[in-house]
């Protein structure tokens, strides 16, 4: 018998890529007041402020006039792209074509890039006719040396109550408006989430609610709509990350181009295959008082 027969094992290669593990979609546009078919390189929100009523106390009375609150919030428009080469001789020497695994992952970056523009319009700077609008800090709830807890969502919760900023409940009895139109998200990350739950207050029995919400088996707790995002922002320090809540029609997305892919041949790359995608959006916060930043402890 031959002891040098393994020199001819061989190996099999897989004949197709898996794509690792990343957020693939969107998970706030659905999230935000759509403004598509955006031409130009901006577009402006138009905004009205509230009134009072006045009081008629006599017959025949001269007309009063209120004096309504006009202002506006301005969306504007960045580009995106995502691009890159598989060479036309490199082709031959793979099982697996690329091309196809190149336009998905194309397409997830850019659904994450609109993630990253909603949570910078949402806790950065608005455009107005005047300027620029910071997030007011009556809109912010401090850091407090913990992570996400009971009292800091009902203190979102309070803050957006206050400033009358319309929910699921307000929605369906004004009769005006569609409830699916006002629905208020909170915008979190995994980490948040397992310090919520380990927290004294939740882990009681009475809160049933969040226990099935741990478990998956809903999405939804003080009339916020739960979304994870890893893509919060986090202060340099490191130690602090900064969850959203908003209502839906407090945040803006505008679309100038949807995101578009194509793959082309390169003459000037000795015909390489090129994969490319790009896109045209913005965001912009409406009403500050229907956003609020909530600081965690990382």
């Amino acid at each position: 018998m031959s002891f040098q027969i393994p020199e001819n094992f061989v190996q099999q290669y897989g004949n197709n890529f898996r794509l690792l593990y990343q957020q693939k979609v969107s998970r706030l546009r659905p999230w935000c007041q759509l403004e598509a078919g955006i031409v130009g390189q901006s577009k402006s929100v138009e905004r009205m402020g509230k009134t009072e009523a006045y009081d008629i106390t006599s017959r025949h009375a001269d007309t009063k006039f209120v004096e309504t609150p006009h202002s506006r919030r301005w969306i504007d428009l960045a580009d995106s792209g995502w691009a890159d080469l598989v060479d036309k001789l490199d082709k031959i020497r793979l099982l697996a074509d690329p091309v196809n695994g190149y336009a998905k992952m194309a397409m997830n970056a850019l659904n994450r890039k609109i993630d990253d523009t909603i949570i910078a319009a949402a806790r950065g700077n608005a455009r107005n006719n005047a300027g620029l609008a910071v997030l007011p800090t009556t809109q912010k709830i401090a850091v407090g040396g913990t992570s996400l807890t009971l009292a800091k969502l009902l203190a979102t919760k309070e803050i957006l109550d206050t400033n009358e900023v319309d929910d699921d409940a307000s929605m369906d009895t004004d009769g005006q408006s569609a409830s699916e139109q006002a629905a208020r998200v909170m915008v979190v990350n995994s980490k948040m989430l397992t310090n919520l739950y380990g927290t004294t207050e939740i882990k009681s029995v009475d809160y049933n609610s969040v226990k099935a919400l741990s478990q998956g088996s809903i999405d939804t707790f003080l009339g916020f709509k739960f979304v994870r995002s890893e893509r919060l922002y986090r202060d340099v320090s490191a130690t602090t990350r900064f969850g959203l809540a908003w209502s839906r029609s407090c945040i803006a997305l505008g679309i100038g181009q949807e995101i578009s892919t194509s793959v082309d041949r390169r003459p000037d790359k000795n015909n390489a295959w090129q994969v490319f995608a790009d896109m045209s959006i913005g965001a912009a916060r409406i009403e500050d008082e229907g956003v609020v930043e909530v600081a965690c402890l990382e």
